[in-house]
């Protein structure tokens, strides 16, 4: 059992989200679900709670609050991608349905959900102990909304 995990509370929208990102995200389990029992609330009884998945290998779990609590931008997840083909799959995926693309590879999903799809050599070029090219790289990156993996590549090995 993982010693953490992230939950996304969501009013009453669980079930609909699990079944969304197991349809993006291959091999994506659904595992454990609980369900509401009596309750002060008013919520019906044996409506969904929790739902757990497990979502490119890390465990996630999914609330119905049913109280009304919004997202900001203070969280999101990091998709990181080994080729534009990936960059444009998750895209596509996460932003269908209503989701939006915001700036610099993050996007919001049509849950409020913020996610950054990045380059899996982000990590590598935003770390340089080369000025330059760390630099060069945020530059290039600034002036993009969905992340293009060739001109990253090239801004950071140009310098």
């Amino acid at each position: 059992m993982s010693k953490i995990y992230a939950c996304i509370w969501s009013n009453d929208k669980a079930a609909e989200m699990a079944k969304f990102y197991k349809s993006i995200f291959k091999g994506t389990k659904i595992g454990k679900t609980a369900y509401w029992g009596s309750n002060p609330m008013g919520v019906k009884e044996g409506s969904v709670l929790t739902m757990h998945l497990t979502l490119l290998g890390q465990k996630i779990m999914l609330l119905n609050g049913y109280t009304e609590m919004s997202f900001n931008e203070s969280i999101s997840f990091v998709v990181p991608c080994k080729t534009q083909r990936e960059i444009d799959y998750y895209w596509k995926k996460l932003t269908s349905g209503g989701g939006k693309a915001v700036q610099c590879g993050w996007l919001i999903d049509k849950y409020g959900i913020r996610w950054q799809i990045a380059p899996a050599e982000f990590d590598k070029w935003n770390t340089s102990k080369n000025k330059k090219k760390k630099e060069a790289v945020m530059h290039a990156m600034w002036k993009m909304v969905k992340l293009d993996l060739k001109k990253l590549q090239e801004a950071y090995e140009k310098n």
